[in-house]
């Protein structure tokens, strides 16, 4: 089992049981969960008001794409995992090439792991 080590991991989903199986995966792996939230607004709140240290991420939200969010993410170097049902929009993909994206129905387990192993081998 991937151990998270009681890192905060933001969860931003807007399908609401997804969310949740995300959030348990998460508190399985030993992690704490930051939300879930389902906008793009809340997510910018959540960040403005305390620390993460990883994100998953769903795309398409009902008040607009992740962007904003993807942004202040990368400007405090805070890792990233894209889980999406469409793509990441290609002035994202352009401007982020390096982001990981997961394609849903990928299992909330296989994202808890890339977190994990990127936070336990931080990259640079």
């Amino acid at each position: 089992m991937d151990d998270l080590e009681r890192k905060r991991v933001l969860v931003v989903e807007d399908e609401v049981f997804v969310a949740l199986d995300m959030a348990a995966n998460i508190e399985d792996a030993n992690g704490t969960v930051v939300g879930p939230v389902a906008t793009v607004r809340q997510a910018l709140d959540l960040l403005r008001g305390g620390e993460v240290d990883a994100a998953i991420l769903d795309v398409n939200l009902p008040d607009g794409d992740i962007g904003p969010v993807v942004d202040l993410l990368s400007d405090q170097h805070i890792f990233t995992v894209i889980y999406t049902g469409g793509g990441l929009p290609d002035r994202l993909a352009k401007r982020y090439p390096e982001l990981p994206v997961f394609h849903k129905p990928t299992p909330p387990s296989v994202l808890t792991h890339t977190v994990a192993s990127a936070l336990m081998h931080p990259a640079g």
